[in-house]
């Protein structure tokens, strides 16, 4: 077989056969990755990885591998040595061996020099050396065992021809069945639910699993499974034998699909990427487990995109596969709206009409900048329930990287929250407070739009408890499991306080949003200046039991958001934004599940310092100022005048103000040694109880802003700056932290780290690098050909 090697070595290299092979494979690559504008050109796709050329290097190694295996038994047959090579002293497997090893050993010659690429997207990444090791590794793996199984069905196509040409033909179209006949024919539903059995025997599915960088059993044991069949079956053509031919490759073929069928089943996997992005939570796995009847996601990203959005539409469907991988229900289609020919407004009125707004984005073509409608979205339908799914974070005012970096940080939530709402029903309910001047339904309608998903959502009116206290704590208390207090400005009654601490020492959760100081921007539009002064509540003692106070005045930061003030009139009219220190900004950190992985700043307006008492209820701080702060006494007159004058540092020496705080543990009755004021018949009154609370000191946290019509905007959407801030991700954090699936936060708060090219470096060197990658490669081939050819004339003089 030694022998057979170094013949099958030495014939390549000593004729222009390798040099065309390894030179047609490296211009290809390098004009379509460097040079030519489009889907594969790396400094387009904007992305320190190389995807671009894993997708293209499948489409050239179709036609190059069998161009060199086409001769490998076609041309002994023809010219009549191959009857020579039989009667050697080795069996016809050592005769195989040796001619697929001398093709494989020049496929990884010619896969060599594109390490070269490698080199040039860790220079010019942002920072230098900013790329994914892992999944360079598994792609360069998954590319290497698509080659050998390419190489293995050229050499048994040579076998079944006396003519090379033919022996091509063969190899192309057997090749193209195997890896992109079958995936195709399963995405046009020939086999409706078991189009996933036909996409497994395919070799796309496999390699994209590899090359993405997961190793796992099924995906390795595939390819050698596939390269082992081809070979052993071109090993027993060559014994003429009928009758042993078609038993062994029989036989052979049950063994592989047994140790396929066991692979497919069994639990071994390596993510192989730095953030582990395919290691999916054990909440995800949980949810994707539960259908027991197929769930259908279509996906509206197919079609020419910027190579970030391509970055997402890839990262879409690999999540999508992983799914798929889990639970066969779980089957997914991706589909280009535009490709109906329709004009594209009826398209995007479709959308909209079903809740999806449509995005527009910048496409750069010849040079020219020109703004198309695209649509980021997906669907889920179960069991004829039918869910929208975004896959574009709405961040608007960050650029297209940013915007879809956080998009693909969010895919495993989005889409396993849409399969936890289509496969288990809704069971916790949450009680919304009315009455006692709290927000109006518009200013809250966001929040509860997108919490009614997982939720039942039903008002609790205050004037219930003025009517019937009992009842309206017995309701309170086996009907809902959280109650929302939302900016309440008229004073509390007695009933109505004996009611809530009930419910929270009968184990009901409490999220409260108060207000210690009435003040609002609008009455500073009104006439440029307002009174802030103390709003009371009648609620501090119950919350001084608890643990907290809620103090009666203003925190200032000189970190903040800016208030938008209009100058001129009329038409002539101009809006500016100034920096307004009443309305803080606050950075979530990461020590708690309920603020992890907030991207963006929390908005506050005119919010509260909160002091934290000690007692037996365990505090967790979830929001504070920064420590450039200030704290001022009410009441207070504020005036407009003061917008444009800047900040005196040395006021803002306060430190970091609590402004959000979760209590947990055991609770104290507020009304423990007191009189009661209601009498209860037949509920026992509760001295202490277990039970979560989250009290934020500004009512405005949970408002969302309504737009020019009326309607209610995003909540953190602010529509002047179009500014969004992350407080509906903090209440809705909130929410499942107290109510819901915690598992959820964790998946929402998965980080994971796209490495960028750096624009600036892309812009300044492009040219070298396109000569670099173009032409060093081949500089390295000439140098190769030049020793061999010295050595094996000076071998052979």
């Amino acid at each position: 077989m030694i022998a057979i090697l170094k013949k099958e070595i030495n014939s390549f290299f000593s004729s222009p056969i390798a040099y065309l092979v390894i030179g047609i494979f490296l211009v290809v690559c390098g004009l379509f990755l460097w040079v030519f504008e489009g889907q594969f050109n790396i400094f387009d796709f904007g992305f320190a990885d190389l995807s671009p050329f894993f997708l293209l290097a499948p489409w050239v190694f179709i036609f190059l591998i069998p161009a060199v295996t086409m001769r490998s038994f076609s041309e002994e047959r023809k010219t009549g040595t191959l009857e020579l090579l039989l009667v050697k002293p080795l069996s016809a497997m050592q005769l195989v061996m040796g001619k697929y090893l001398g093709a494989l050993v020049l496929l990884v010659l010619t896969l060599l020099p594109t390490l070269l690429y490698v080199w040039a997207i860790s220079s010019l990444g942002n920072p230098e050396g900013n790329y994914d090791s892992g999944v360079l590794l598994g792609s360069y793996l998954g590319l290497l065992l698509l080659a050998a199984s390419y190489t293995a069905i050229g050499i048994f196509a040579s076998t079944l021809t006396h003519n090379p040409l033919i022996a091509f033909i063969l190899a192309v179209f057997l090749c193209f069945l195997l890896y992109f006949g079958l995936e195709g024919l399963a995405n046009y539903n020939v086999l409706g639910a078991q189009d996933y059995l036909l996409s497994q025997l395919g070799m796309q599915s496999h390699y994209e699993s590899v090359s993405r960088g997961v190793l796992a059993l099924k995906d390795v044991l595939y390819f050698l499974s596939l390269i082992l069949f081809f070979l052993c079956w071109t090993a027993v053509r060559l014994n003429r034998d009928p009758k042993r031919l078609r038993l062994s490759v029989l036989l052979l073929l049950l063994g592989l699909i047994l140790i396929n069928v066991f692979a497919a089943t069994a639990p071994g996997r390596i993510d192989l990427t730095q953030d582990q992005r395919f290691t999916l939570s054990e909440t995800t796995i949980r949810l994707a487990e539960q259908p027991q009847s197929p769930v259908y996601v279509e996906v509206f990203l197919e079609g020419e995109f910027p190579g970030e959005f391509r970055k997402l539409q890839l990262e879409t469907r690999q999540l999508l596969e992983e799914l798929n991988a889990i639970n066969s229900n779980i089957q997914f289609s991706f589909q280009d709206p535009k490709s109906e020919g329709l004009p594209i407004e009826e398209i995007a009125n479709r959308f909209l009409e079903a809740g999806m707004q449509p995005a527009r984005i910048n496409v750069r073509e010849n040079g020219k900048l020109t703004e198309e409608i695209i649509f980021p979205w997906a669907t889920a339908t179960h069991n004829g329930q039918t869910l929208p799914i975004p896959l574009l974070q709405n961040t608007l005012g960050a650029g297209p990287e940013e915007r879809v970096a956080q998009s693909i940080q969010s895919l495993e939530y989005e889409l396993a929250n849409a399969i936890s709402q289509l496969v288990t029903p809704k069971s916790k309910r949450i009680a919304v407070l009315k009455g006692n001047g709290t927000l109006e339904d518009r200013y809250i309608a966001d929040l509860f739009r997108s919490a009614q998903q997982r939720y039942y959502i039903a008002p609790f009116p205050v004037e219930a408890i003025a009517q019937n206290p009992e009842r309206a704590l017995q309701a309170l208390k086996n009907t809902f499991d959280l109650l929302v207090i939302a900016k309440p400005t008229q004073a509390f009654t007695e009933e109505q306080k004996f009611v809530i601490d009930q419910y929270i020492m009968s184990g009901g959760k409490g999220m409260l949003l108060l207000d210690a100081v009435a003040m609002e921007t609008d009455s500073l539009f009104a006439s440029e200046r307002a009174l802030a002064f103390p709003r009371d509540l009648n609620l501090n003692d119950q919350l001084f039991k608890y643990g907290l106070r809620i103090n009666p005045a203003l925190v200032m930061d000189m970190y903040s958001a800016p208030l938008t003030v209009a100058s001129g009139e009329g038409s002539a009219s101009q809006y500016t934004q100034l920096p307004w220190p009443y309305l803080p900004l606050v950075t979530p950190g990461d020590s708690t599940l309920i603020t992890q992985g907030i991207d963006r700043p929390v908005k506050f307006e005119y919010a509260n310092p909160i002091d934290l008492l000690e007692n037996a209820v365990n505090k967790t701080v979830l929001l504070e100022s920064s420590a450039l702060s200030r704290v001022v006494g009410t009441p207070l007159e504020i005036s407009l005048s003061s917008i444009g004058t800047p900040p005196n540092p040395n006021q803002y020496q306060a430190g970091p103000q609590v402004l959000g705080v979760l209590l947990e543990g055991q609770f104290t009755s507020v009304f423990q040694n007191r009189v009661k004021p209601v009498s209860l018949d037949s509920l026992r009154f509760r001295e202490s109880g277990t039970s979560s609370l989250i009290v934020f000191s500004d009512g405005d946290l949970i408002a969302n802003e309504l737009d020019n019509r009326g309607n209610p905007m995003e909540l953190g959407l602010d529509k002047f700056t179009f500014q969004q801030y992350g407080n509906k991700e903090l209440l809705l954090n909130s929410m499942d932290y107290l109510i819901g699936d915690r598992g959820l936060i964790n998946i929402r708060n998965k980080e994971i780290q796209l490495a960028f090219l750096d624009t600036e470096k892309v812009a300044a060197q492009r040219g070298k690098w396109q000569a670099i990658a173009l032409g060093l490669p081949l500089v390295f081939l000439l140098i190769f050909g030049l020793v061999f050819n010295a050595l094996r004339k000076r071998k052979y003089h």
